[in-house]
C-alpha cells in the first residue's frame, strides 16, 4: 500500500551548502499493519511524512502510495491519505462539527454519507458531548479528537501519523493509541512515527530505525532483537543510534 524506494529530500542552508535531510531511503506498508519511523527529533521522520503525503516533493527516489506516484500523481494520493500530526492547525472559529463536516465536503462526500460518517466518528471517539464547541474553547486533546475526525471522514485506506500524541496527558495519549489499534484491525495501512519507545513496542507491527535521515535497520521487533543480540529495544536503539553520532561521516539533517 505504501511502498518507498530510495526517497530522498535535500536543502540547502543559508550558506547555499546542501543537506539531506532524507537519504535513500526504502521501506513498504501494507494493509492492515502499523509501520513505525522511530528516531529523535531531527531524524527525518517529518520530512519523509510529508513528502509521502504529498506536501513535500521528493529530490530524487519514489513513493507510490496506493497505487499512485507521490511525484506524478498528487491529488490521487491526497484522496486516498489520511494524515495526522501533532501540531495540525485547526480553525478556532469553526465547531468540531462544522469543522469535520467542512472536510467532508472539501472530499465531496454525498451529504448522506458525511452526516452518516460523522455521527459514526463523532461515537467512536466519543466527540458528542463537544460537538457544538468552539475550537478556540477545546482542550488539547479535544483538537485531537477532531484532527482524527478530519483524517478519517473520507475513509482513506492509508494512515500517515506524524508523532499524534505529541503534547496530550497519558489519557488522551491512550485514547489516541487505541483508535490507531482498531484502524489496523478495519484494514487500514498505517505510517506511524515516534520517538517514544513504549508507543513502538505497544502498537508497530514493524518499525525502522532511522537516524540523520537514513534507516539504521528494519524489521518486526522480534527480528530486531535476534539480529542486535538485544532484548531491551531502548538498549538496542541507542546501541545504533550512537555510533551513528559519533560518525564523522554523519551528515547533518532536518525532521
Amino acid at each position: 500500500m505504501i511502498i518507498v524506494d530510495n526517497l530522498t529530500k535535500s536543502f540547502r542552508d543559508a550558506r547555499r551548502v546542501e543537506m539531506r535531510a532524507v537519504d535513500h531511503i526504502s521501506f513498504e506498508c501494507r494493509p492492515g499493519e502499523i509501520f513505525g519511523l522511530l528516531g529523535l527529533n531531527g531524524a527525518g521522520k517529518t520530512t519523509t511524512m510529508r513528502m509521502i503525503s504529498t506536501v513535500l516533493r521528493p529530490s530524487s527516489g519514489t513513493a507510490i502510495v496506493a497505487g499512485h506516484d507521490v511525484r506524478h500523481e498528487p491529488a490521487a494520493v491526497r484522496k486516498r491519505i489520511g494524515f495526522l500530526s501533532g501540531s495540525t492547525a485547526l480553525y478556532d472559529r469553526m465547531t468540531a462539527w462544522e469543522h469535520v463536516e467542512y472536510f467532508g465536503k472539501l472530499y465531496e462526500l454525498p451529504a448522506d454519507l458525511l452526516a452518516e460518517r460523522m455521527e459514526a466518528l463523532f461515537e467512536s471517539l466519543q466527540m458528542n458531548h463537544f460537538r457544538d464547541m468552539l475550537v478556540s474553547k477545546m482542550s488539547t486533546g479535544m483538537k485531537q479528537k477532531v484532527s482524527i475526525a478530519r483524517a478519517l471522514i473520507h475513509d482513506p485506506p492509508v494512515l500517515v501519523f506524524d508523532e499524534p500524541t505529541s503534547g496530550l496527558d497519558v489519557l488522551v495519549q491512550r485514547a489516541v493509541l487505541e483508535q490507531i489499534a482498531q484502524l489496523r484491525q478495519a484494514g487500514k495501512c498505517i505510517l506511524f512515527s515516534t520517538h517514544i519507545m513504549r508507543e513502538v513496542e505497544k502498537l508497530c507491527d514493524r518499525i525502522a530505525i532511522v537516524h540523520q535521515g537514513r534507516i539504521l535497520t528494519q524489521g518486526t521487533l522480534a527480528e530486531l532483537r535476534e539480529l542486535h543480540r538485544q532484548d531491551d529495544m531502548e538498549e538496542l536503539f541507542f546501541q545504533l543510534v550512537s555510533p551513528a553520532v559519533e560518525s564523522p561521516a554523519s551528515m547533518p539533517s532536518a525532521d
